[in-house]
């Protein structure tokens, strides 16, 4: 989702938001806003226009995470690896307990 440094109308924010229904979007602001990281102001028109704006706070907890996203796009190749790598010894573990959990005589 694209940083709010502008008033942005909900139905912008649905449409950069794939594949998050429209009651999580809501919730997910209205957390926001309590946590003091954006601003909600509603316009009194019918129907009511509604616009969602980050905070100084929500600015610079944005940078924060944007660097969080730039170094694990650094990092994806290693961090694949390691999930494959786990995966592998995790489905290991499985096969040799149930190899193990067998009854004698039994493939």
């Amino acid at each position: 989702m694209p940083p709010l440094r502008q008033p942005t109308p909900i139905h912008d924010l649905r449409r950069v938001t794939e594949g998050i229904t429209q009651r999580m979007l809501s919730s997910t602001l209205r957390h926001l806003e309590r946590d003091g990281l954006v601003t909600r102001t509603v316009h009194p028109t019918v129907p009511p226009q509604v616009e969602y704006a980050l905070t100084e706070s929500g600015e610079s907890l944005h940078e924060i995470l944007y660097q969080l996203v730039e170094w694990t796009e650094e990092r994806i190749d290693i961090i694949q690896r390691a999930q494959s790598e786990y995966d592998e010894a995790a489905a290991d573990t499985i096969s040799r307990g149930a190899r193990a959990s067998r009854p004698p005589g039994r493939c």
